[in-house]
């Protein structure tokens, strides 16, 4: 069994396995991915193909999501999830080709700056590589 630090969800999987598809395109994937990492994509892809390949509903979704349905990602994921504790051989297989596509993600070197002035000024800034960013605006600051 993996160790649960490392293993990565179906969720992330999922995700790295139809990112070309569903994130952007093969230009933006190649200023975030190697060269070999968006190859071995392909490989996760596949499979994962032939596993899910004989249940229609799975296979309907894997389609479009291939077709650059963003939704159909989350049924993708229970799928696979499903797959995955039904079959600890393929879960291996699966987390360590994730592993090795995640080893090949290159790092946002860029920086960030900015300049706020005064004292009622607000400002957010925000680098974040997937998901969601939630910002708050009410803040109190008390002066003592």
């Amino acid at each position: 069994m993996t160790d649960p630090v490392t293993a990565l969800t179906a969720s992330a999987i999922a995700s790295l396995a139809f990112q070309e598809f569903v994130k952007s395109g093969a230009g933006d994937l190649a200023k975030r991915f190697t060269g070999e990492a968006i190859a071995t994509m392909g490989q996760l892809r596949e499979l994962i193909w032939q596993k899910l390949r004989g249940t229609p509903d799975a296979e309907e979704a894997l389609k479009k999501v291939q077709a650059g349905s963003e939704e159909e990602i989350f049924d993708v994921t229970t799928y696979l999830k499903s797959a995955m504790k039904n079959d600890q051989d393929f879960a291996a297989q699966v987390q360590a080709i994730a592993q090795e596509i995640n080893a090949g993600k290159l790092l946002d070197q860029s920086s960030m700056v900015q300049n706020v002035n005064g004292e009622k000024a607000k400002a957010w800034q925000n680098k974040v590589e997937g998901g969601e960013v939630y910002q708050a605006e009410n803040i109190t600051i008390n002066k003592t």
